[in-house]
């Protein structure tokens, strides 16, 4: 949408980027593992990937995790038992308290109350969230405003 034109400035995390844009970091987050109350991982620090062989897992369909694990460290044999899938996060949170399985989600990512996460470890995953326009198209003022407010925006102080 940014390369066509029918938008002009986007806040993505993305592991790669075509040419034709700037991109310019605005933080980073971990990938953390969200289950419900009671769930065994309450009782970790951390989980690791092969923690999560065999577990009921809930896919978030618009979820670039595999993206950036294959990124960084190639394709996976780990297995993932998908119960169910939903483009709706606030759907899967549901589902995460249902104990309908687990889901594997961005650090800072608003969630409900209840549900419960730990990092995601062996390998760690990270993404780093930027704010993205094309190279060499001209700003609006909104778009000048909106990137001076991102990069003016302390931002590991405001998700902590």
């Amino acid at each position: 949408m940014l390369l066509s034109g029918e938008i002009d400035v986007g806040i993505l995390g993305l592991p790669t980027y075509p040419d034709e844009l700037d991109v310019h970091p605005i933080y980073t987050e971990q990938y953390v593992i969200a289950f419900p109350p009671g769930h065994r991982f309450e009782r970790h620090q951390s989980v690791s990937w092969s923690d999560l062989a065999g577990e009921r897992y809930l896919k978030r369909l618009n979820c670039e995790l595999m993206d950036f694990y294959e990124h960084s460290y190639g394709k996976t044999d780990l297995h993932l038992d998908i119960r169910y899938s939903s483009e709706h996060e606030d759907w899967i949170q549901a589902m995460i308290l249902a104990g309908l399985g687990c889901a594997c989600m961005p650090e800072f990512m608003p969630l409900f109350p209840a549900v419960k996460t730990r990092p995601l470890v062996q390998p760690e995953l990270r993404r780093t969230i930027s704010l993205v326009t094309v190279r060499g198209r001209r700003h609006s003022p909104v778009v000048d405003l909106v990137s001076r407010l991102c990069r003016s925006m302390k931002w590991a102080e405001s998700q902590a």
